[in-house]
């Protein structure tokens, strides 16, 4: 019998997700310890919004793009419609994703979220009105990277199955064709 453990697959990118893990758990421990240390709400406030800012960025610009192939972005029309714009790798590229990277992106993603809303509830608790006003840029920062991707993914699957759709239309297509220009 051979008991040896099937090969774990590694983090393709483990660079890339120290510091999209660092930007989120940074934003948060200031923010859960910056009351030991600081008794200045300003402090406290520009601190944790500046590190969830950072997160914002890596997450949307950085990590995004390396670990699971997306990016998004939002932008105003002529019309001054919001439009959304999404970017994704090809179908090859994206089935070579390394998966613990794309597991950690994901898993954090919404984790840190959930922090940020069990902070407010204890902040709601403890009627400190001025503290969710941080929680709540930070969460909408967080919620901007979720809504932003998720849009991404989803539309990354569209474009995939419409690809998928036109070679399997084309061969048949051509397939057809061949037997009618045999006979």
């Amino acid at each position: 019998m051979d008991f040896a453990q099937p090969p774990v697959e590694n983090y393709a990118n483990p660079k890339t997700c120290f510091f999209h893990v660092l930007f989120k758990a940074s934003a948060l421990a200031f923010y859960i310890l910056s009351a030991l240390f600081f008794n200045s709400f300003v402090i406290i406030f520009v601190v944790t919004v500046l590190l969830s800012a950072l997160d914002f960025w890596v997450v949307k610009n950085v990590s995004g793009r390396i670990l699971v192939g997306l990016r998004w972005w939002n932008e105003i029309n002529d019309l001054g419609e919001s439009v959304w714009r999404f970017e994704c790798l090809d179908q090859e590229s994206l089935a070579r994703m390394n998966k613990k990277d794309s597991w950690l992106f994901w898993w954090t993603l919404y984790l840190s979220a959930v922090a940020w809303i069990v902070l407010g509830i204890f902040s709601l608790i403890r009627f400190q009105a001025d503290y969710l006003l941080v929680i709540g840029v930070c969460l909408t920062l967080n919620i901007a990277n979720i809504v932003g991707f998720t849009k991404c993914r989803k539309d990354a699957k569209k474009q995939i199955q419409q690809f998928a759709t036109q070679t399997i239309a084309s061969r048949f297509s051509s397939t057809i064709q061949s037997a009618f220009s045999v006979v």
